[in-house]
Parts: C-alpha cells; structure tokens; sequence
C-alpha cells in the first residue's frame, strides 16, 4: 500500500501524540516498522518534504515562499521562542495577514536549525470520553493537582474546566483535598458562569475520595447537577483536565515558590495566557475562550479570507517573475 505525503505526515503525528508505545501503535495502524522509521529520520532530517515519493525538478512555484517572508518567519520564531511551528503559523496569519502553512513554518525553522528533533509522546483515540459534549457549559471536568511551597508544605489546585471549549471556568489553590474544596471551587464557577435557571452542566472527576463522598453528594443534590467519574485507573477518560495539568506545570513548576501568594500570582498568569492566548490544535487552533465565548467561527472566516487573499498574491507575484 502506497501513502500520499499528507498520510506518512499524519501517522508521524498520531505515533508522537499517542500514549501507548510506538510498536503498540503501529501494530493498531497497521504499518510496518521499518517502513514507518524510513519515513521518521527522513522527517527528521529532510522536515515535510522528505516524505515526498518523487522529489519535484521544478525551479520554482507559484506558491513559493519569497526569501523576505522567510526571514520574517525567522524573526517571529525567535522573538516567541515557546511557539511550536504549528502555533508559529497561526499567529502569523491572524497578527500579520499573511498565511502560512505549518509545515511550510516547519520547513523555514528546520532549513535555519531552530526545529529540534521531535519526542514521542501519545493519546489513543479511543481513550476520548464516549458522550461528547456539542456546546459549552453541558460538562465541566474537575480534578486536583499537587504543588510543594517552601516552607509552607503542599498545596493543591482544584480546577474547572469546560469540556467543550477547555477553557478554565475557575480555580483555587487549596491546603487541603476535601469535598467543602470541591464546592467551593464549583460555587466560584457557577457565580462566574451566571447560568440561566435550571441549566446545570454534568460534573466529571475521578475517584478521589472528595469526589465520592456523602459531603459533595449532597451539595450536588442541592445544586440541581449531576456527576459522572471516571473508569478507575483510567485518568484519559478525564483527558482535557489531565492535558491542562501537563501543559501548566511544564511552565508553573520551573520555578520554586516560597509563599502561597507567588504561586497564585503565577498560576493566574498563565491561566490568562492559557484561556486568551493559547492556540489548542484540537480546537482547529483557536483559544478556548474564542471557542467559550463564540467568537472562534469569526475568526475562522478571516483565516480563511486571509488564506485565500496571499494565496492570489504569491500567483500575482510568481506571474511578474514568469
């Protein structure tokens, strides 16, 4: 079986973003392990290109890239440096106007030595919660994550998340992992959410004892929601919550907090950027909180405008040459 270039570029992707091994995850693709490494280290060394079947001849193309739009794809790469070429491409085309492919921001960063080689890392599809949400506020996703403060012990945070636009509704740094922690960070949501009378959205956590107690049943009661957990011992069932813990703590936990203060101070900056400035390719690259407050199909239109705007410009341009 023969595999377009766009297919060997999406099974590349799939193996890097699953959970299970490599060999796992090729034996469920269904692709041979040695074929599948001929295609990798000629990513790696060659980028998108590299898994063409037949190289083009062509000197040129009407869709090439001039040199002066590459330097400035450059520059922007090294003024943003935390920017993964797939963020690098999106926020080009929405701060500049101009469209770019990823993989052709892939190809310029790799051509100038700024694209290291990729880790393996993975989610399988079928891990992915059964019922999926269709709007915002019908599931939010709560869980607990752990911090040490100097001197001060563990603290945790609990967070809530919607589901559908993984934004982060609200959170609290606790001292403690109680049921009263649950409701208080659930009452924090609901006051900011202002949600029309009757409408509850469906509460998904783990198996924390906080989250099967007598305590926080009751509140729910009381509160008019309903709550689902998670199979035991299956944490990619909450896989968004998980997924926002991973992303926060790679930036959060760089540094060592001395007072509970400094560590709010720097979980609330980057649930800012997360929230407002964080493109999420599972949200066809907006931020959740274009996707939370409804302005995400705007700016799909404009990408798509853009797009459609430099396209004409480079035929334009490669016409003046021809």
């Amino acid at each position: 079986m023969h595999y377009s270039q766009n297919e060997k570029f999406d099974i590349i992707n799939l193996v890097e973003k699953s959970d299970l091994g490599v060999l796992r995850t090729l034996k469920e693709l269904k692709v041979n392990k040695t074929t599948f490494y001929n295609w990798y280290y000629r990513y790696v060394n060659e980028g998108y290109d590299g898994l063409s079947r037949n190289k083009s001849k062509r000197e040129g193309s009407w869709n090439k890239i001039n040199q002066a739009d590459r330097d400035k794809v450059v520059e922007i790469a090294l003024e943003k440096p935390e920017l993964s070429s797939r963020e690098l491409a999106w926020r080009i085309t929405d701060k500049y106007s101009y469209y770019i492919s990823e993989s052709s921001v892939y190809r310029i960063l790799k051509d100038n030595g700024l694209i290291s080689m990729p880790s393996f890392r993975v989610m399988s599809a079928s891990d992915k919660f059964h019922d999926q949400t269709t709007a915002i506020n019908q599931m939010w996703q709560t869980d607990f994550t752990y911090f040490k403060i100097v001197g001060w012990g563990w603290y945790y945070l609990s967070t809530i998340l919607d589901d559908y636009s993984r934004y982060i509704v609200t959170w609290k740094l606790c001292s403690t992992m109680k049921a009263e922690d649950v409701a208080d960070t659930i009452d924090q949501a609901l006051l900011k959410t202002d949600l029309s009378e009757g409408v509850r959205p469906l509460l998904l956590s783990d198996n924390g004892s906080c989250y099967i107690s007598h305590e926080l049943a009751g509140y729910l009661e009381d509160n008019d929601m309903n709550h689902v957990r998670g199979r035991p011992m299956h944490p990619q069932t909450q896989g968004k919550i998980e997924r926002w813990h991973r992303s926060m703590k790679n930036v959060v936990k760089l540094d060592q907090y001395f007072s509970p203060g400094q560590l709010e101070n720097k979980l609330s900056q980057f649930v800012h950027y997360y929230n407002n400035h964080r493109y999420h390719e599972s949200l066809n690259n907006l931020t959740p909180v274009e996707v939370y407050r409804g302005s995400g199909e705007q700016k799909l239109k404009q990408r798509r405008e853009c797009k459609i705007r430099t396209l004409n410009q480079r035929k334009i341009e490669y016409r003046k040459i021809v």
